[in-house]
């Protein structure tokens, strides 16, 4: 675990981000704030892509939680069979519609304790679904993040509650809003697992990893 970088740095290393891009996005398809529910939850242990790919014709026809509920459980199977633990998730898609529609009209909460409280919503997926739709700087800490924050030393913690509270305490409030995905997007193309892109990096200079690569 690297040191904690300090204010003068973490300022730096984000205005680059911001300067590289300056509106990062979540790479999640969704059209409303049940999809996104639906797509961040359906997302754990698989990949973006992979969501997206299974999702496309799944939200076409049910994009509600009605709708979800009409299809069934085997319905949602058929669509997302191609990623992991689908059958799983389709039980807790499926419980997620009822309670929403049973105890919240439909909608979806905006609180996280609320979210969490949903079956297969855990913290992380509650703060991306506050970030990306209410707009709420919620830092949702995956494991490119723990392996940024604690290689880098933007926000090192022991796990990832730890890492999600250093990135509210270290990072200045101008880059809250867009913080985790500026990590997620460098740790997912850049500072990867194995062999990190340094020579591609444009925070080098500024990062206290000691093994980097040429």
């Amino acid at each position: 675990m690297a040191k904690q970088l300090d204010y003068h740095t973490i300022r730096e290393i984000f205005t680059r981000f911001q300067a590289a891009e300056a509106e990062p996005k979540g790479e999640l398809n969704h059209v409303n704030a049940y999809t996104l529910v639906v797509a961040v939850a359906l997302s754990a242990q698989a990949t973006d892509a992979g969501v997206n790919k299974a999702t496309e014709k799944l939200f076409q026809i049910a994009d509600t939680p009605e709708k979800m509920l009409a299809l069934g459980e085997e319905g949602v199977i058929e669509h997302i069979k191609t990623i992991g633990l689908y059958r799983n998730k389709a039980k807790n898609v499926i419980k997620l519609s009822k309670i929403l529609v049973e105890e919240y009209g439909s909608e979806v909460p905006n609180s996280r304790a609320a979210l969490e409280s949903l079956p297969g919503v855990g913290r992380k997926t509650a703060n991306v679904v506050l970030n990306m739709w209410w707009h709420y700087p919620a830092q949702a800490v995956d494991t490119h993040i723990f392996r940024v924050g604690n290689r880098t030393g933007i926000c090192p913690g022991k796990d990832v509650v730890a890492v999600e509270r250093a990135i509210e305490d270290h990072i200045p409030v101008d880059f809250q809003q867009h913080a985790h995905h500026w990590l997620i997007l460098h740790g997912r193309y850049i500072c990867v697992a194995r062999k990190p892109k340094c020579a591609a990096c444009h925070i080098r200079d500024l990062c206290q990893f000691e093994d980097k690569t040429e």
